[in-house]
């Protein structure tokens, strides 16, 4: 008698929890990649950055901050949304703002780029719009997006994480070349030679 309701109880434990999975399965059906918080060390290397860092904020038009990176290069990249295009190892998010130290490089040949005046300083725009890059005080910032009306607003709307800044306001006017493309990358400098005893 106690086996017997013993082997009801775990049908009914087994029978929920397939239950639950099955509820939650559609869920996660439509994206095989798996959101992960951004770890606080990488918000806080956007903070201290030397030079502004420009994001949308936790969120953009429904689209949730999913990723932030700093590369070797010293640029920062900051993705909204999850992946919609792309094969393995390849992420084209629906929005991606890329904030570069190095102002003396403006990507896409000067044939495939527009200009054009955003927020009183002169953004290009190349990928029907999809593109935006805007040279900025001393940095340059792209926008990368799936559609033009999204690449746009994300350009009226970034501000810098680590200074105020307002959407929609002037932006500050684009730096002479700083130098830093003749900068090392710190990867590439020698590690220093230890104390001789």
């Amino acid at each position: 008698m106690i086996g017997r309701a013993l082997g009801s109880l775990r049908g009914r434990a087994v029978g929920g929890a397939c239950a639950l999975c099955l509820a939650l399965a559609p869920a996660g059906c439509g994206d095989t990649l798996q959101d992960r918080p951004i770890s606080h060390s990488t918000l806080e290397t956007l903070l201290l950055a030397p030079y502004p860092v420009y994001w949308l904020g936790q969120s953009f038009r429904r689209l949730a901050l999913t990723e932030a990176t700093h590369d070797p290069s010293g640029a920062f990249s900051v993705q909204y949304g999850d992946c919609k295009q792309g094969g393995q190892g390849t992420c084209v998010p629906p929005l991606r703002v890329v904030t570069s130290p190095d102002n003396s490089f403006l990507p896409g040949s000067p044939a495939t780029r527009r200009a054009t005046p955003i927020r009183g300083v002169t953004g290009l725009l190349t990928r029907g719009g999809r593109t935006i890059v805007i040279a900025t005080a001393g940095v340059v910032v792209g926008i990368y997006a799936l559609d033009r009306p999204l690449a746009a607003a994300a350009a009226q709307a970034m501000v810098p994480i680590n200074d105020s800044g307002v959407p929609g306001a002037r932006l500050p006017a684009a730096l002479p070349d700083t130098g830093f493309a003749a900068q090392p990358l710190p990867a590439q400098m020698a590690p220093p030679l230890g104390r001789a005893r």
